[in-house]
């Protein structure tokens, strides 16, 4: 009966110290090991990929953010055409209203999971489409795939560069800017696709709104 007691605590004993000696290891000096080499070779993505605007941080280039002047009598978000807008954020629904998420939640990432035939799906498409084509005053045979379908994420913070191009007009227009000044910041913003191959050319939209801001501000 000793002996069993013994070995017991001995085997306690020794769960103990591993305990303590894994938290210590895995739970202080790793986290802090990696922060500090982070922080020192990737500042900048270590700390979210912040964009700053005069000394100020407007959001992170990695996530998407809507450009809203307010809402309507449904609560549904009035797009600001002074600014290049993003894709739809319609993802998964919303956990506190059990609705859709058409605000770029953070707390709520992914795609709908609605098939290419599903109707609730076509009819949001169809009326995007007709939204984009009516508002920047093109045919809806020119509106792009992402201008009227959200990301996988549902925060996506690109868009393609047709979808920026088409937008020029209207928001060199809302600003009183020149439409060549404004396509211009959009040609300038244009990124490649990753290593050469991998995925397609695209534009930052907060990085072209801070542009945008600047320009305009500029011009006043």
């Amino acid at each position: 009966m000793n002996n069993s007691v013994r070995n017991t605590a001995r085997l306690l004993t020794a769960g103990l110290r591993a305990l303590l000696v894994l938290t210590v290891v895995c739970g202080v000096i790793y986290p802090l090991v990696v922060t500090g080499v982070a922080q020192a070779a990737f500042p900048g993505k270590a700390n979210g990929s912040e964009v700053t605007s005069h000394g100020k941080v407007v959001g992170s280039s990695l996530i998407g953010q809507r450009y809203d002047k307010g809402t309507d009598k449904k609560g549904n978000p009035i797009p600001d055409l002074r600014y290049f807008q993003p894709r739809p954020s319609a993802g998964l629904g919303s956990n506190r209203t059990n609705g859709v998420n058409t605000q770029y939640d953070l707390q709520v990432s992914g795609a709908s999971n609605l098939g290419a035939t599903n109707t609730d799906l076509v009819k949001a498409v169809e009326e995007r489409k007709q939204w984009v084509a009516t508002t920047y005053g093109v045919p809806q045979s020119q509106v792009p795939a992402d201008a009227v379908t959200s990301s996988a994420s549902g925060l996506d913070p690109d868009i393609s560069p047709a979808y920026a191009l088409l937008q020029v007009n209207r928001v060199a227009k809302e600003n009183h800017l020149p439409a060549d000044q404004v396509q211009r910041l959009v040609e300038d913003r244009i990124q490649g696709r990753q290593l050469g191959f991998m995925g397609e050319p695209r534009v930052n939209v907060l990085d072209l709104n801070v542009a945008l801001r600047d320009l305009a501000q500029a011009h006043r």
